[in-house]
This record gives structure tokens, C-alpha cells and sequence, in this order.
């Protein structure tokens, strides 16, 4: 064989091989390399799974895109990425576009979660109800001293994660309704960014995933973070300390708290591959207790509750 019939054979063996490389899966659901997309809601739950998943199953590498809940969906259904840890599941709408391209859509409820508000710790001002958020959330209300008279502050700066997060979206569908957002409600990078931003503005009211806020060295679930204070919320007006709660996990749980919503991973992929295999883990016994751990509520296991009286 001449020179040239040497090099044409090697590189046609090449390509050959490669071609069948990307043709191949050969993950397992314990192995292999994977990629998902996670609202940035979840991150610090999503960070800690997959920490443990990987320990578990040391030729299993997953790299995980935290960012808001359209783009999120968005590469779910351009099939750019074939599992997502969202704030709601998918519509039927959009189960019935990844269908028409021939991938089977499923999804597994993993938790009930939180909207939580947060002020600064200056703030005395930590009750709220419904009907007043709504007020501040479409512009009705942009004033503490409308709240309180003895508010030691005035305007009410209130700050979201990011205009296309999960949580927008609920305090637009479940709060607010028909009316639109006021258009001096403000918008940061992330939700570490608002908790950052209330932590150092007095006069400031942040919107933030619950999990965000949760000590993590508390294992009771009874505390939050102690960089700011997270508000109590009564489905009534006026709010009291009576009938106003805080996102703990127990009036999660039995629907105390006004302001919650579910947690689901979505998968479009095949079953036995690593991104089934994420989504298996999620809802097993282990990553479900790294979900109560985090101050969410389990929703594939049973979990104990335990009353909580709190005293002023």
C-alpha cells in the first residue's frame, strides 16, 4: 500500500470510529457524563444532590447550568438539555411539542417549596398579608408607612432574582392575577444577589426561593439565615401574629403558609442513562432527605411534623 492509500485508509477508520462514538450512548445511570439545567431557585439544594450523587458513584461527572425558569425551559425544549429541575412542571403544551419530536416527556414532583420575603434586620415591619402584597407588587402600596405609620422607613424597595425567574412568575400567576406588575419593582442576577442586596438596603423587601434562606447548620429547620429577616405572611388582612406564619417546613407542609409551590425534575431522556439515573436519586430516600435537610418538604417520602409554638 503506497503512501497515500495509507493515509486516505487511516482517516476513513477515523471518522468511522468517530461517527460511531457520537452515535453511541454508554452511560449507565450510575456512569458516564451528564449535563442538566436547574432554576436558580434550587441551587443550593441542587449543589448539595449532586455533590452526594457523585460521591456515591464515582464514574458518574455531571455538570449542572443554574439559571432562570424560561431559559430553563427554553433548552428543555429546543432539547439542547434532557433534564431540568423547575418550580412547576412542564404544560401540556409543551409536553405535546417534545412529543412531536419524538421524545417522551416525563416528570417527578420532588418537593413543596416557598416563596419566601425577606427584609433587612433593621426592619421591625416582618408581618404581611396577601392582599398588601399584592398592593406593593403592583404599585398600589410603595410606601412601609402605608403598612405601619411608625415604619421607620418610606419607600419600599422590593427586588426579584430576575425578570424571567420562577419567582416572578408566581407572584405574577398567584398573587396578582389580572393586574400587572408595578414597573418600579427592581431585578438582580440571582437569588444570592438578593439576599446580598436586602442584607445592606434598610429599606428593602426581597423575593427569594425558601431554600436560600434556611440555615444549613440547623438541623431542626427552625432558623433561617441570620444576615435578614424573613417575614410573616397571613392569607388576611389585617396581619397578626396569630394567623400569620413563616415558611417552615411544617406549614409547608399543611398549608399555612400562603406563599408555596412544588418543585419537579423534568426528564426527556431515555431510561438507564445518567440523567434518568439523577432523576431516580432525587426522588429516593437519600435525596430526599438532602431536600428536607434543606428546608423544603419531601414529596416521595413521608416526613414527621412537629408543632412549632413560637413565643413574642
Amino acid at each position: 500500500m503506497n503512501r497515500i492509500a495509507l493515509i486516505f485508509a487511516v482517516s476513513v477508520l477515523f471518522f468511522s470510529c468517530g461517527e460511531r462514538k457520537k452515535g453511541t450512548r454508554t452511560d449507565t445511570t450510575t456512569s458516564g457524563f451528564a449535563e442538566f439545567v436547574c432554576d436558580d431557585c434550587y441551587a443550593p439544594i441542587i449543589k448539595n444532590e449532586i455533590q452526594v450523587f457523585e460521591a456515591l458513584n464515582h464514574e458518574a461527572f455531571v455538570t449542572t447550568h443554574y439559571t432562570n425558569e424560561v431559559e430553563a425551559v427554553n433548552l428543555i425544549l429546543k432539547d439542547s438539555l434532557r433534564v431540568a429541575v423547575l418550580a412547576r412542571d412542564l404544560s401540556e403544551n409543551e409536553k405535546e411539542s417534545l412529543r412531536n419530536k419524538k421524545l417522551n416527556p416525563r416528570s417527578q414532583k420532588i418537593a413543596i417549596d416557598g416563596i419566601a420575603l425577606i427584609i433587612n434586620k433593621e426592619n421591625t415591619d416582618s408581618l404581611i398579608s396577601v392582599p398588601n402584597l399584592k398592593k406593593i407588587m403592583t404599585g398600589e402600596i410603595t410606601s412601609w408607612k402605608e403598612l405601619n405609620p411608625d415604619s421607620k422607613y418610606d419607600d419600599i424597595t422590593v427586588v426579584f432574582d430576575n425578570p424571567n425567574s420562577s419567582t416572578v412568575r408566581f407572584i405574577k400567576d398567584s398573587i396578582c392575577r389580572e393586574t400587572p406588575l408595578y414597573d418600579g419593582l427592581k431585578a438582580m442576577e440571582n437569588n444570592q444577589a438578593v439576599l446580598d442586596y436586602v442584607a445592606k438596603t434598610k429599606n428593602s423587601m426581597g423575593v427569594i426561593g425558601v431554600n436560600w434562606i434556611s440555615n444549613p447548620n440547623d438541623s431542626t429547620n427552625l432558623t433561617f439565615n441570620s444576615k435578614v429577616t424573613v417575614m410573616s405572611v397571613s392569607r388576611y388582612e389585617p396581619a397578626r401574629r396569630s394567623n400569620s406564619f413563616q415558611p417552615y417546613p411544617a406549614f409547608l407542609a399543611l398549608g399555612d403558609y400562603p406563599l408555596t409551590r412544588e418543585m419537579y425534575v423534568v426528564l426527556t431522556d431515555l431510561r438507564g442513562t445518567l440523567q434518568s439515573g439523577i432523576m431516580a436519586f432525587l426522588a429516593s430516600d437519600r435525596g430526599q432527605r438532602i431536600i428536607l435537610k434543606s428546608g423544603l418538604v419531601p414529596a416521595t417520602r413521608p416526613v414527621r411534623l412537629i408543632s412549632v409554638s413560637e413565643h413574642f
